[in-house]
């Protein structure tokens, strides 16, 4: 038992060690997380990765206005009552005043709209490197690898958390992000049947997150409050094959 022990001593240190070699950088928990519930369980330490690059991936209209409601509520529980967000803009679809649902106040969001990608992308660099803004959200097309070791390594300076939302990717390739993401919009919850637009749904599928379980949770805003419904857990096997070396 004690060799057992020492065993998961040992692999724990080496996948922070790990995670630290590929930019993820734990934070002092000073609390229980962010309040986000058995969705920060999917993630290293049970803790969601602030100071890290997160992407959201959007295939049509629908999955892009459902990636911005779900943005909303995550932003709520990131900034808190003391930050400040930075949202970076190509299509001005958001409609800003949207954001006042998730608890969110009109002047903790700075929006800036830019049209082209290239012009977009060093408004982000800018952004993430600076530390008066605690989030940045870029809704951007494309990113490639190198870009994106390029911004990982001005969150790892900055601690500034950034949120790529990013429609109809034509390469979906490997990037540095902490997570990759998928929002679909699933039909609204009305209570008590009452008549009218009920609490927004969405089904929150992550995709891929370093030394994390990959998920997919029903979430539904309601009252302030982000009820969370897991609904399937990626199984994680290891593996005891022993190879001899030399």
């Amino acid at each position: 038992m004690k060799k057992s022990g020492e065993k998961s001593i040992c692999i724990a240190e080496l996948q922070n060690q790990i995670l630290q070699w590929q930019g993820f950088k734990q934070v002092e928990r000073k609390h229980d997380g962010l309040g986000l519930g058995e969705l920060e369980q999917a993630f290293p330490g049970n803790v969601f990765p602030v100071g890290a690059l997160h992407e959201f991936i959007c295939e049509n209209k629908e999955e892009e206005a459902a990636s911005s409601g779900f943005l909303g509520s995550l932003l709520s529980f990131l900034i808190q009552k003391d930050g400040i967000v930075l949202w970076i803009s190509g299509s001005g679809q958001l409609f800003a005043p949207s954001m006042t649902s998730f608890g969110l106040e009109p002047d903790r969001i700075i929006f800036v709209q830019i049209q082209k990608q290239k012009d977009l992308l060093w408004a982000l660099e800018e952004g993430l490197k600076c530390t008066a803004v605690k989030v940045v959200v870029a809704e951007i097309q494309e990113i490639n690898f190198v870009q994106s070791r390029r911004l990982q390594l001005m969150v790892e300076k900055s601690q500034v958390t950034g949120l790529l939302l990013r429609f109809q990717p034509r390469v979906l390739g490997a990037t540095t992000c902490a997570a990759r993401w998928h929002i679909r919009p699933r039909p609204s919850y009305v209570q008590d049947n009452m008549p009218g637009v009920g609490f927004p749904v969405w089904e929150a599928e992550l995709l891929k997150v370093k030394n994390g379980q990959p998920s997919r949770w029903q979430l539904m805003w309601k009252q302030g409050n982000l009820v969370v419904k897991q609904l399937y857990k990626a199984k994680v096997s290891v593996s005891t094959n022993k190879r001899k070396v030399g």
